[in-house]
């Protein structure tokens, strides 16, 4: 009996024993560590598109000019009859910042008002008048800009249409036939006074010799309503014979005389006699006037309304 307990004592020993080393010879492997997920590759921001800058228009190229001030023109009657100015001043504004304004009156006493420096600049049609003016030194210097000629207008009988005006002004004051003058010392007046004065005709001694003392489109109406003669420039003419609220019955009756050229011209009023004046915006209408691109739109008015250009350009000849 003894025996058997030291026997089963030696046995649960042994498997005591045996336990533990198989406990020791089976260590646990450690997990394996985890892998960090790797993180997504970041694809570099583009960066954003420039927006593209809109093309500009013409328009929108060309600033605006800034308004600078006022530009006083005398002027004579013919440009503002025929719309010429009124056709000009709203593009000189825009492209210069320079405002026209104007007294249209005639030659004389448009070169009376630059003598008196009441105005910048004047544009009128007495060659011989203006240089005197710039002689006398209430000019600074005379630019020819364009012409047109003068014609006489009158009933279609009793005298025939003829190129001869010293003929046509024989016969006017031998026949008493009725002419009507400006009587205004215009540039047409000179020019109407010069004939008479070159045949030494004196005009007064016929009863039918008549004065409007106004400017041209007023004097061709009333020599309309007086079946009279009349020298006017043509531009004034076509514009009054086209447009006239009351139909204008005469005709031209004599044209193409070689000296019937009606020349103008454009002058500064002198700044050292009148140091008021406006002499930059003077200066900016005589070089802007004589621009080429301003004579080609001078040579081109009135031609799709009249069939004809009212005004020749010439500045550069």
């Amino acid at each position: 009996m003894k025996k058997q307990r030291q026997l089963l004592a030696t046995l649960l020993a042994g498997a005591m024993l045996a336990s533990v080393v198989t406990g020791c010879g089976s260590k646990e492997e450690p997990a394996p560590a985890e892998t960090p997920a790797e993180a997504p590759e970041e694809t570099p921001a583009e960066a954003p598109e420039e927006a593209e800058a809109p093309e500009e228009t013409p328009d929108e190229a060309a600033a605006p000019v800034e308004k600078k001030g006022v530009l006083m023109m005398a002027t004579t009657t013919s440009t503002a009859d025929t719309g010429l100015l009124d056709y000009l001043a709203p593009i000189f504004l825009e492209e210069t910042g320079w405002e026209l304004q104007w007294s249209a009156v005639g030659t004389g006493e448009a070169l009376k008002m630059g003598e008196n420096g009441d105005v910048d600049i004047v544009l009128v049609h007495a060659k011989a008048s203006e240089e005197e003016f710039v002689a006398s030194g209430f000019g600074v210097e005379r630019f020819q800009v364009m012409y047109n000629d003068f014609v006489v207008i009158g009933p279609t009988e009793p005298v025939a249409p003829t190129e001869d005006i010293e003929s046509l002004f024989k016969t006017i004051q031998e026949d008493q036939l009725t002419f009507v003058s400006r009587g205004d010392d215009s540039g047409t007046d000179k020019k109407e006074k010069g004939i008479w004065k070159k045949l030494e005709l004196d005009p007064s001694e016929n009863p039918n010799y008549l004065e409007s003392g106004q400017g041209m489109g007023a004097t061709i109406t009333m020599a309309d309503e007086k079946d009279a003669y009349c020298l006017t420039d043509r531009g004034t003419w076509l514009k009054m014979k086209n447009d006239a609220d009351v139909e204008i019955q005469l005709d031209i009756i004599c044209e193409g005389a070689s000296d019937l050229l009606n020349q103008y011209g454009i002058i500064a009023v002198s700044p050292e006699k009148y140091p008021d004046v406006n002499n930059e915006a003077a200066n900016t209408m005589i070089e802007w006037i004589c621009s080429e691109e301003v004579q080609e739109l001078i040579g081109n008015y009135g031609v799709d309304q009249y069939g004809e250009a009212l005004f020749t350009p010439n500045a550069n000849e």
